[in-house]
């Protein structure tokens, strides 16, 4: 087993100071009742701090936009009950010695992958389609667009105001943000369209925009992307460093600090054929290209991706040297870890001891209850 140490460096920025290199993945719930986060969702992510993780990020939290959220239990970014939720597991990741973000989410015309329900307006998105060829919803109109990036505006300022030390803005996985990158879901052939990633990025560098003008400058940003859709594994937003660097690029000069970037599996490379099966990763390749700093994140701990969690597919625990090697060669800045610290939070403070051997596998059975 390699040395665990570079994981346990500290790291800041602007106003952020971790004391390591952990961070919690956002991982969906569904439980907060009526979309209120309440004691045990507070009590969920204590015991994460507790357990030694250096930026708890939340599960996905729906900004004030109809159906923004895919499932009953999603909670809400929005509206006095829930940002007073929010500021109470804020206050409780604070006590335990923690730092915290929330993730700021709309959920497009996606379907919940786990339950049947359909919200009672119909769903938004650029083009009217949840995927290729494939029509749900309404096309959003200009004034959809402008009402979604204040609503974002609002949340980013709401999280502010609630105590968080950051918050992560979700542009991956085929949700609202992505559909606009992705040009299967972006038939638009307005300002807001195109036909490059560029062209397609427009309305995220608004909302990144809006968000930091509400926050300041000092406030830092997350943003979550992926290649990847739920929709279909093999799509490649940017086939090309070049186009990755059209993509990502004009999303960090709006207002971007660090990019989460999102694979199935953190040790692939990005792009072997530049440069061999030990490459870059999705986060190296965004950290060369950009300048900005980066959060690696990909089955971390197990040995199966995350997809298959939900098909109750159990993980065994895969070794953290290809983690250490690549971090040590400063490959990304931070790593996000997801399933392991379900089933076992206290998942970081054991690696740090190096007890290896105490640490628990996933059992997807967790998944049904917030312990």
């Amino acid at each position: 087993m390699s040395n665990t140490d570079i994981l346990f460096q500290p790291f800041a920025l602007k106003s952020l100071t971790l004391p390591n290199r952990i961070v919690m993945a956002p991982m969906t719930r569904s439980m907060a009742p009526d979309g209120i986060p309440g004691t045990a969702n507070a009590e969920y992510y204590r015991k994460r701090a507790e357990g030694g993780v250096g930026l708890i990020l939340s599960e996905g939290t729906v900004i004030d936009r109809p159906s923004s959220r895919n499932d009953p239990g999603i909670p809400f970014f929005h509206g006095d009950k829930a940002i007073a939720g929010w500021e109470n597991v804020a206050k409780a990741v604070h006590a335990a010695g923690g730092k915290m973000g929330p993730q700021l989410w709309h959920t497009g015309s996606v379907k919940s992958f786990q339950t049947e329900w359909v919200p009672q307006t119909p769903v938004e998105s650029p083009s009217g389609l949840e995927g290729p060829d494939n029509p749900r919803g309404a096309t959003m109109s200009d004034s959809d667009i402008a009402d979604t990036i204040a609503a974002f505006a609002k949340a980013a300022l709401d999280a502010k105001n609630a105590g968080f030390d950051t918050f992560e803005i979700h542009g991956a996985h085929g949700y609202l943000i992505d559909q606009f990158f992705w040009s299967g879901t972006n038939l638009r052939t307005d300002r807001f369209g195109g036909k490059t990633i560029k062209e397609r990025s427009t309305f995220a560098r608004e909302v990144v925009a809006a968000m930091r003008a509400a926050v300041g400058e000092d406030f830092p940003i997350i943003l979550r992307v992926s290649q990847w859709k739920q929709q279909d594994f093999a799509v490649r937003l940017a086939p090309t460093p070049d186009e990755m660097t059209d993509w990502l690029g004009p999303l960090v000069e709006a207002g971007v600090d660090i990019i989460h970037a999102s694979q199935r599996r953190f040790w692939e490379p990005e792009f072997p054929e530049l440069d061999g099966e030990k490459g870059l990763n999705f986060a190296g390749w965004a950290k060369k290209l950009t300048g900005a700093a980066t959060i690696s994140v990909g089955s971390v701990g197990l040995s199966s991706d995350f997809m298959s969690a939900f098909a109750g597919e159990a993980s065994e625990k895969a070794g953290l040297d290809a983690l250490t090697e690549r971090m040590e060669k400063g490959e990304f800045d931070l790593i996000a870890v997801g399933r392991a610290l379900i089933s076992d939070a206290q998942w970081t403070n054991k690696v740090q001891k190096g007890a290896f051997d105490s640490l628990e596998d996933f059992n997807p059975a967790t998944l049904a209850e917030l312990v």
